[in-house]
């Protein structure tokens, strides 16, 4: 390995620490193999490990690659949110306050657009917008077949018009409609959860019943040959979950801001904020954003 490499352990769609999605951010790891940092990421076992390296173009702000303790992905929403927001104040720190600074992503699904910004509080704030809008993917499983996969039963999948359904901003998730908080608690994973599910990185099960009122949705995402059982806060799924939006919600043309909340069943309340601009019935513009706070700092040895 490389000498020393310094990390950052931040938490991810909160404004607290120990709650959100905790991410590890690695610095100058351009020496550093794949194997290496799946080593690293490992080692952390976290839901995602995110390395900076050198930017291929050097007007943009860093190339970032992103490991679960399993598998690299294209693209994932926290360490994303995350990258952005550390780059921001290491760099530009004392602009924070008084200005909104653009961070540049290089990742697999293309270059990330990002803004950075601290709030009163002293939190720091940041957003992403898509490359492209999300995909919609054939082959959901049915309402029985994901029930029995989640241990519910069937009458539990849906609400109004919403129905399972898969998209992908990055990695594919399975959609599924839950129609009570209770029974969102009471989800587990079935011994048929992989095979019911396919190739998707996860299931996203969603609820209208909510803790905060402002919430759109609350939700829980399990994991798919990632390495980790469930996500305290997964951006990924939320941006995607912009399109699932679109067809069953069919918000009028104009922008919509919606907070989903997601971390409650396992003590890591988190909220993202999906943003979304619809044009003639279709998705123009998708973005998330999150607070981040800084929970420690240290040196890997080689």
């Amino acid at each position: 390995m490389t000498p020393s490499l310094s990390y950052h352990l931040l938490d991810v769609f909160t404004d607290r620490r120990f709650a959100g999605n905790p991410l590890a951010v690695v610095e100058d790891a351009d020496a550093l193999t794949g194997a290496q940092m799946q080593a690293i990421a490992r080692e952390f076992n976290l839901s995602e490990t995110v390395f900076l390296l050198e930017p291929r173009d050097p007007v943009h702000s860093a190339r970032i690659r992103i490991f679960t303790p399993a598998a690299e992905l294209p693209f994932a929403g926290h360490p994303s949110i995350g990258a952005a927001a550390h780059l921001a104040e290491t760099r530009v720190g004392d602009l924070l306050s008084r200005h909104g600074v653009a961070v540049a992503l290089e990742c697999e699904l293309g270059l990330l657009r990002c803004e950075a910004l601290r709030g009163r509080s002293g939190v720091a704030y940041a957003e992403l917008a898509l490359p492209a809008a999300p995909a919609t993917l054939a082959g959901a499983p049915g309402r029985a077949a994901l029930a029995e996969a989640l241990s519910l039963a069937p009458g539990d999948i849906g609400f109004d018009a919403h129905a399972p359904t898969i998209r992908a901003a990055g990695p594919a998730f399975v959609y599924a409609p839950v129609a009570s908080r209770e029974a969102l608690d009471r989800a587990r994973r079935a011994p048929q959860f992989s095979d019911a599910i396919g190739s998707a990185a996860g299931v996203f099960l969603y609820t209208r019943e909510t803790v905060d009122p402002l919430s759109a949705v609350n939700a829980r995402m399990f994991a798919n040959g990632l390495g980790v059982d469930e996500d305290p806060a997964t951006g990924s799924a939320a941006a995607a979950f912009a399109a699932v939006a679109l067809e069953f919600e069919r918000p009028e043309d104009g922008e919509h801001e919606l907070f989903i909340e997601q971390g409650y069943a396992m003590g890591r309340p988190s909220r993202i904020t999906l943003r979304m601009t619809v044009e003639r019935g279709t998705l123009s513009r998708v973005a998330i954003g999150g607070q981040v706070v800084r929970v420690g700092e240290g040196r890997l040895r080689p």
